[in-house]
């Protein structure tokens, strides 16, 4: 069962999240996230929601952004935990709070939040239009549904160094700073069955957002992708 499998990978690579994360992605991750927090444009004073929230770099983000309150969720306890830290860490717990639980089923109200995130997460869920329903009802109308995640260049040649990387050697790097190749294989295949970024943003209006765009980010090695609930203005 995929979300059996993805939780066990998450509670293994949870310490080394982090430092993975530098190392895979060359420090890209953070560059991409602060692109997505200057389209999102956080009000403050306004709420977010944050799935998938792992460590919460992207929780704390926000709250420091400006939103007032700032839910994080992930079905990891193991990540929760280093979440929690760095939460407590950066002065802001007053401001965030943390639940254990499922993506696909969200146990908040309809239109709760101004905005709805999801980091490095909708491609591994069992399903993602599922995911991105239960977004759409969390958030308020006129509200923003956000997901930051790898995607697939197309221009070759350099799709053909990044499949290199990312099916190859991507996974020794897991073996060697995480002691973690099967985990670490796990990434480049989670990929292949993942839209494309205008495949995704087609779902993004089928679930029944507008306005959706669509930001290829580092030659596409990830996208950035914003639509917004109908019913008002972000």
């Amino acid at each position: 069962m995929k979300e059996q499998y993805v939780h066990e990978v998450f509670q293994s690579i949870a310490p080394k999240y982090d430092k993975m994360n530098d190392i895979i992605s060359f420090r890209r991750h953070k560059a991409w996230r602060a692109f997505a927090m200057r389209r999102m444009s956080v009000r403050p004073g306004t709420s977010a929601v944050d799935l998938c929230c792992g460590t919460c770099d992207w929780t704390i983000a926000l709250a420091r952004a400006g939103a007032a309150r700032v839910v994080g969720l992930d079905f990891s306890e193991a990540m929760l935990e280093i979440g929690r830290r760095k939460v407590e860490q950066s002065g802001l717990a007053g401001r965030i709070e943390l639940h254990h639980g499922n993506a696909m089923a969200l146990p908040f109200e309809d239109n709760a939040f101004d905005y709805a995130t999801i980091g490095f997460g909708l491609r591994n869920v069992p399903d993602l239009r599922q995911v991105l329903r239960e977004m759409t009802r969390v958030v308020k109308p006129g509200g923003l549904v956000v997901s930051l995640d790898a995607s697939k260049p197309t221009w070759q040649p350099f799709k053909a160094l990044y499949d290199l990387y990312f099916q190859h050697l991507m996974p020794l790097l897991g073996k060697i700073f995480a002691s973690r190749y099967q985990q670490y294989k796990w990434l480049p295949e989670s990929l292949s069955q993942f839209p494309g970024r205008h495949e995704l943003a087609e779902i993004f209006r089928e679930v029944g957002l507008v306005e959706v765009q669509a930001y290829p980010l580092s030659g596409g090695v990830a996208a950035l992708h914003i639509g917004v609930k109908r019913g008002g203005k972000a």
